[in-house]
């Protein structure tokens, strides 16, 4: 029996395990897939969680069931690429793996800010959102929120806290001179303005150095906060970094034009631990995810594996709250209800996938 490891239930090991599925599994093959959760969940809605717009339901999916897959949940400590071994947190048994597809994720870079991981809290996890919600939500009127970067989640959260909580002071910490620096000027100046609107300060320029707890130091100057929120960039997970793969300069996998690790070509990489030359996002990852799913199932029914099409991908997304947004879909800026609207579309269409 050859034995398939998942190990991540995010939106590319999810995609590849619903496209083998599809493709049809040989019937000497077992699929295990493990994750912490026994869930998929839709990370591009951390956000609300954190804010309290959304629940926990709202953002969870099964997993699929089959005769051929099964499923681990719990903390893994090592991957032994060596000896093709997974290890769990209090499970005595390693599993054995034959082919291996890693989906991990990411986790915060708190990029050697001292205090920043200790006295900051996170939208990186569903459980880590969920603490930022109690955070967020049992705080007293007018009470101050921070937000620490201006890319897309940090202007997501900021911008969903403002809806949940009108009452509430926020501010937005920006490293540049514009928010959404991966964006067109156009939306830049759009979701500035929206936050103008709605009483939203953006320090730009900033540099935080130091955080404590209560207040982080910005440009030398102490800024108190009764909650800080970290948005500020993010890194493929430890055990990622750890493994004796070639790597990018952002410690991200280097594979082949088939998602394999050269020297381990059993070994795939998905989303935020591949190396890319497009920027991480779950649309990506997703893509990345069916792509895999394919090769792995030539390469099961001992077929040449097919190269993948090179990605092509239909823009980028986000919210202002409810009714308002912003996104590049094919090219083109678009600001208001129409992207807004989009992105629940493509969120819609998750969730019945």
């Amino acid at each position: 029996m050859k034995k398939v490891i998942i190990i991540g239930g995010g939106y590319g090991g999810m995609n590849a395990l619903h496209q083998l599925i599809n493709n049809g599994i040989p019937e000497d093959v077992h699929i295990t897939l493990i994750d912490k959760n026994p869930y998929h969940s839709l990370k591009t809605e951390f956000y609300a969680i954190a804010a309290g717009t959304k629940g926990d339901k709202e953002v969870r999916i099964t997993f699929p069931t089959h005769d051929q897959v099964s499923y681990k949940f719990g903390e893994i400590v090592e991957i032994d690429s060596e000896n093709e071994l997974i290890r769990l947190k209090d499970n005595e048994e390693p599993i054995e793996y034959d082919y291996l597809l890693i989906g991990l994720g990411c986790e915060d870079n708190y990029h050697g800010i001292q205090g920043a991981k200790e006295y900051t809290d996170s939208v990186q996890t569903i459980e880590k959102a969920r603490r930022t919600g109690i955070k967020v939500n049992n705080l007293p009127a007018f009470s101050q929120i921070s937000v620490v970067g201006a890319g897309l989640s940090g202007i997501e959260v900021a911008s969903e806290i403002r809806e949940s909580r009108p009452d509430l002071n926020i501010r937005l910490i920006d490293r540049g001179s514009s928010v959404l620096s991966a964006f067109d000027e156009k939306i830049q100046t759009y979701v500035e303005d929206w936050f103008q609107k709605n009483n939203v300060t953006i320090l730009h320029h900033s540099n935080v150095e130091l955080v404590a707890e209560g207040i982080f130091y910005n440009n030398g100057e102490g800024i108190d906060s009764d909650v800080i929120i970290w948005t500020a960039g993010v890194r493929p997970h430890y055990l990622v970094r750890t493994l004796p793969f070639e790597k990018d300069r952002q410690d991200k996998i280097i594979v082949n034009d088939f998602y394999q690790v050269p020297t381990n070509p059993n070994v795939y990489v998905v989303g935020d631990c591949v190396s890319s030359e497009h920027s991480p996002s779950a649309q990506l990852a997703g893509i990345q995810g069916e792509d895999i799913g394919n090769i792995l199932s030539d390469v099961l029914a001992g077929n040449e594996p097919r190269k993948p099409k090179a990605i092509k991908l239909k823009g980028q997304l986000g919210s202002l709250g409810k009714s308002d947004g912003f996104g590049n879909m094919y090219s083109r800026a678009l600001t208001g209800f129409l992207p807004r609207l989009a992105k629940s579309g493509v969120l819609w269409l998750n969730k019945r996938h």
